[in-house]
């Protein structure tokens, strides 16, 4: 019977709570994304991706003097020997990194259709070349002579470096963005030559703060340009905490047109604005009247950027038409800063501005020693075969002696001369022509010359003030390649002023014109154009079972201010408002009114004036005009009201009295300075009521009597002492001819 075999999976299986397998796994693919996807090195502001693609380019030798490869081969052995992911991933690394309007300093000399500013793709990769530039050179600067550690590959065939020399300050100079797992980054690029005064400042003082960094390094430099236009003391914050947002505006000027016209020109836009989809939006605005001041957008852009806006009103400030554009469109962005990244490769943390210029210092230091070591160890070789060769060379005869006639010459020479191991190899190796005798005396310049070397870099590698100097000729030679003075090195975002903060007003935007505002009992609204006289006013006609209820003259920058029998305020603009043909458009549409409240009132807008508002409760009081205006179509609530109970007087304030009449009919005036001032809320009692409510309030100058219309006519009473009392007390009945409406207007 054959033996039953054993279960070594089941050996294997271990109980374990599901959270706590959850937890480790989900740990370790956040560790994963933070450290091998998203945030990039402080040492050379590069992210695995764009490092390992720098490295496979400069094992295939594409040098700047060399001739571009297809990038499809780039790609190839990118993720056959050192990134196993999506070829469409690295190669959207690499397309990025030959974009110019993307990094400040290309890494990668693109050849084809590398994408553009309008947002369009690159051409597949198939059909693209690349190679790299003098940048990338400067950041793999002394790969070859043990600058940093390697490491092997994934699948353990080769190595690859786990940093970059980085001679270019390139975190800081390309800037970086990315999303990690719990945490993010987003550098800004910045100038390169403000970079390297910042860094021999720092190195030449080093207690100094990020203040004083800033005296050199104004911003970021944008490869698009635009305008940095941010208080100064919020870049110091944003420096100085690693975290804050910088305001970003697009490059503008005016262009004299015939006749007085004029229209604005972009030519540079904010950082990661593409350029179509700008246009496309802004398009939309002017279609669906968002921007009421923007008549037609035009892009003439070429190699340049040249977008045309032209105005509907040329009688209006350019500036203020951009005030506009910067609020609702992309002509105006935030750059988020957000420098987050591995310090030391290992642990990711926010840094301030002085902390990631320290990382490159002191990477700069570990590099220049390693690479020093390295090249002494070279020298202490070749010194070492040297001095063999002129042990040679003075025993030359008995050194050909004893490869002539002795089987093993090498320990019979190492005993003889006294020779090491590689001494003999050396001499052993050497051609018969380099026994002539010139040779012998290059050998001793050579030598002596690689004592003087050997001694310099035993000073260097033993002290720290001399490796300071050797990094600022260093930092002094990248000042003198990306100067002011060069096409790449010149500044191109321009340091602006932070913007007043003031709200633009609307009237400035729009050109007035005269309107006559109508209104029908049924609240459709119109604007009529001019002032109409009241006659006109008269012969308007409405849709049937309609009528007229309120009119009144403005402008097309005023705002009309509407009061609701639910105790809110609503505001529209009157340029907003439908144009006088046909019978106009419900209020409703406008403004969010419920449909069981009605209007209580339409007045123009005044900020300087006051109104009394009470319900038909006889509770009332003023409130500043100023504090009513609402930003929304909901209203803004200014009288509190009960359900049973409606606003019901909205009227401006002038004078020292107060008149109220009751539904009851009878009348009680009482001073203005008994009515309190409030932004919101129920109010005081105007008037005692034993059954109705409140029928009309107004104010009035009570030396020049108290006025009201009857039989279409005004009349005035000035002997009042009759109906003057205190707030809050009954009256008694009005003066005879008084409107039976008790209504003060007589309607």
């Amino acid at each position: 019977m054959a033996k039953k075999p054993t279960n070594t999976v089941a050996s294997e299986i271990r109980n374990k709570e599901l959270g706590e397998i959850v937890s480790e796994k989900y740990l370790s693919y956040a560790l994963s994304t933070i450290m091998s996807r998203s945030l990039p090195d402080a040492r050379d502001g590069l992210k695995p991706v764009h490092r390992r693609v720098l490295f496979a380019m400069s094992q295939l030798q594409l040098k700047p003097e060399n001739s571009p490869k297809k990038s499809a081969r780039v790609v190839g052995d990118v993720i056959g020997k050192f990134h196993p992911h999506g070829d469409q991933s690295v190669y959207d690394a690499l397309v990025r990194l030959a974009q110019d309007f993307s990094v400040r300093y290309p890494l990668i000399d693109g050849q084809g259709n590398f994408g553009n500013i309008d947002g369009d793709n690159a051409a597949a990769m198939r059909y693209t070349e690349a190679r790299l530039t003098v940048v990338s050179q400067l950041l793999l600067e002394g790969l070859e002579e043990n600058a940093v550690d390697f490491r092997p590959t994934y699948d353990g065939d080769s190595e690859e470096p786990i940093v970059m020399p980085a001679n270019f300050p390139n975190l800081l100079a390309n800037g970086s963005s990315g999303i990690a797992v719990g945490m993010a980054t987003n550098i800004p690029p910045h100038n390169v030559a403000e970079l390297c005064d910042a860094l021999d400042h720092m190195i030449e003082t080093p207690e100094c703060e990020v203040k004083d960094l800033m005296k050199f390094v104004k911003g970021p430099d944008f490869p698009t340009g635009g305008t940095l236009a941010e208080d100064k003391a919020a870049i110091r914050q944003a420096y100085e905490t690693g975290r804050g947002s910088m305001r970003v505006r697009a490059v503008w000027e005016v262009e004299k047109l015939k006749n007085d016209k004029w229209q604005i020109v972009v030519t540079e836009i904010p950082y990661q604005v593409a350029k179509s989809r700008l246009i496309e939006k802004i398009a939309e605005l002017i279609t669906t009247k968002k921007l009421p001041f923007l008549d037609d957008i035009i892009d003439e852009s070429a190699e340049d950027v040249r977008v045309v806006l032209t105005p509907k009103n040329f009688g209006m400030e350019p500036e203020l038409l951009m005030a506009q554009l910067y609020k609702f469109t992309d002509l105006e962005t935030r750059f988020s800063l957000n420098m987050n990244v591995l310090d030391g490769g290992l642990t990711p943390r926010v840094m301030n501005l002085k902390e990631v210029l320290k990382c490159f210092i002191d990477h700069r230091q570990e590099v220049l020693v390693r690479r020093s070591q390295h090249r002494l160890e070279h020298i202490n070789h070749r010194l070492e075969v040297l001095a063999g060769f002129l042990i040679a060379y003075l025993n030359i005869d008995e050194v050909i002696h004893i490869i002539r006639t002795e089987d093993e010459p090498k320990p019979v020479m190492m005993k003889k001369f006294k020779l090491t191991d590689v001494q003999t190899e050396a001499i052993l190796n050497m051609r018969l022509r380099s026994l002539r005798k010139l040779e012998e005396f290059e050998i001793k310049r050579e030598h002596s010359n690689l004592e003087k070397e050997r001694d310099e870099l035993t000073k260097l590698i033993g002290s720290t003030a001399r490796q300071m100097t050797a990094i600022r000729k260093q930092v002094a030679h990248l000042k003198e390649l990306f100067g002011p003075g060069t096409k790449l090195g010149k500044r191109r975002t321009k340091l602006g002023k932070a913007p007043d903060t003031t709200e633009v007003p609307l009237e400035a935007l729009i050109e007035k014109e005269p309107i006559t505002i109508i209104c029908s009992e049924k609240g459709w609204i119109r604007a009529m154009k001019g002032y109409l006289e009241q006659d006109k006013i008269d012969g308007i006609t409405y849709k049937e079972g309609d009528s007229h209820k309120f009119s009144l003259h403005a402008e097309t920058t005023d705002k009309l201010v509407i009061f609701g029998t639910n105790g809110k305020f609503y505001t529209v603009g009157c340029d907003k408002l439908p144009a006088g043909r046909g019978f106009g458009e419900p209020i409703r549409l406008m403004i969010d009114l419920q449909n069981e409240a009605d209007i209580v009132t339409i007045m123009k807008h005044d900020p300087e004036r006051k109104l009394l508002v009470a319900a038909d409760d006889g509770r009332g009081f003023i409130v500043p005009e100023k504090e009513i205006l609402s930003q929304t179509k909901n209203g803004k609530q200014c009288l509190l009201v009960k359900e049973s109970v409606e606003a019901r007087v909205c009227t401006p304030v002038t004078g020292d009295s107060v008149a109220v009449i009751g539904e009851n009919r009878k009348l009680l005036i009482f001073p203005l300075d008994q009515v309190p001032e409030m932004a919101r809320g129920v109010g005081v009692i105007l008037q005692r009521y034993n059954d109705g409510g409140l029928s009309d309030a107004k104010t009035f100058k009570l030396k020049d009597g108290l006025s009201f219309y009857s039989a279409g006519k005004e009349r005035v009473e000035t002997s009042l002492k009759a109906w003057r009392g205190e707030r809050a007390q009954a009256g008694v009945l009005p003066p005879n001819g008084f409107p039976k409406s008790k209504k003060f207007n007589g309607i």
